[in-house]
């Protein structure tokens, strides 16, 4: 009954002290924050789930839609679990804090949440010369012990500049910040464990420094930094160009770039789609659903095939 068409999903907005405008700016979202950092668009996360805005459940949350609609994901006959991933995008018109995740192990025993944090970065928008932090230089526990204590940032933070269309894949463990000037949209677990390294002494709205977890962050951080190589593989299908970014343990992850008409089979139990530029028509069994930029959807299990025409690029990720 449901599983013939897209499930829309409307942002859950975030307010962070680091976060600008472009939201509003570069999407045509209606932030509610001089401040808006984060638009949670795909999200089940108990922290702001979205809403879907058509069909039968229509009002529902994601995370209804999870629980409650378990064929709409092909999950009738296993353990569900939490809805697996999280799509955001986010805008640093700030750096955002140094900051480490924790693996599931870790998250399950010491946090007592099933999920720990492996994510990625598709960088949408960045101005000339912005820079991630994305691993660090210290070479022995000891050696990370010590630069954290003494406060020796410049040497211990490895930086990344970084332009539009690069792809940055961050397993948990791995030091990282997103930089001022930078938009990303961000595919990642479904978890928001976050251990705050530093954060270049900022005061919050109350004049308070924000909270550091430097023990926590020292025992999950890996060491030494480990690069996450990923090779992307590109294939042509009629007017698609898919280009797959990574396929690892708890997501694939496909930039596409559509430019006229593709007839598409499904490929996996579910797929999560977010516009990231242009227009489209998806056609469904001859329904049709208009797609702009700032769109998201899940694609449900039970849709077989489905057709896009325009011109336009999508961020696509299943588990």
């Amino acid at each position: 009954m449901y599983n013939n068409e897209p499930i829309f999903l409307q942002p859950v907005f975030q307010e962070r002290i680091w976060g600008g405008q472009k939201l509003k700016t570069e999407f045509s979202y209606e932030i509610p924050f001089e401040k808006t950092g984060e638009a949670w668009a795909i999200s089940a996360h108990l922290h702001g789930p979205s809403v879907i805005t058509n069909g039968p459940l229509t009002g529902k949350t994601l995370a209804d839609a999870w629980n409650e609609h378990k064929e709409l994901f092909n999950r009738e006959t296993v353990d569900s679990g939490e809805y697996p991933l999280l799509v955001k995008i986010l805008d640093a018109a700030d750096d955002l804090s140094v900051q480490v995740h924790p693996n599931d192990q870790f998250a399950r025993e010491v946090e007592g949440v099933p999920l720990g944090k492996t994510e990625c970065w598709y960088v949408l928008s960045a101005e000339e010369g912005a820079e991630l932090v994305l691993g660090h230089h210290a070479k022995t526990s000891e050696e990370f012990t010590r630069m954290v204590d003494k406060g020796e940032w410049d040497k211990l933070l490895r930086r990344v500049k970084v332009k539009a269309g690069d792809f940055v894949y961050v397993p948990s463990g791995t030091i990282h910040a997103i930089g001022k000037g930078i938009v990303i949209l961000e595919t990642q677990q479904s978890s928001d464990i976050t251990y705050r390294v530093y954060d270049y002494d900022r005061m919050d709205s109350d004049g308070n420094k924000r909270e550091l977890h430097l023990e926590r962050a020292k025992q999950v951080t890996t060491i030494p930094h480990q690069d996450a190589y990923v090779k992307p593989v590109e294939t042509i299908q009629g007017g698609l160009c898919e280009k797959k970014l990574v396929q690892e343990q708890y997501f694939t992850v496909y930039h596409w770039q559509l430019n006229g008409q593709a007839t598409c089979k499904m490929t996996a139990n579910f797929l999560q789609v977010s516009v990231i530029k242009g227009h489209a028509v998806l056609d469904i069994d001859g329904k049709s659903f208009v797609l702009t930029k700032g769109s998201h959807f899940i694609l449900p299990y039970g849709i077989r095939e489905y057709t896009l025409d325009g011109e336009a690029e999508f961020i696509v990720s299943h588990e």
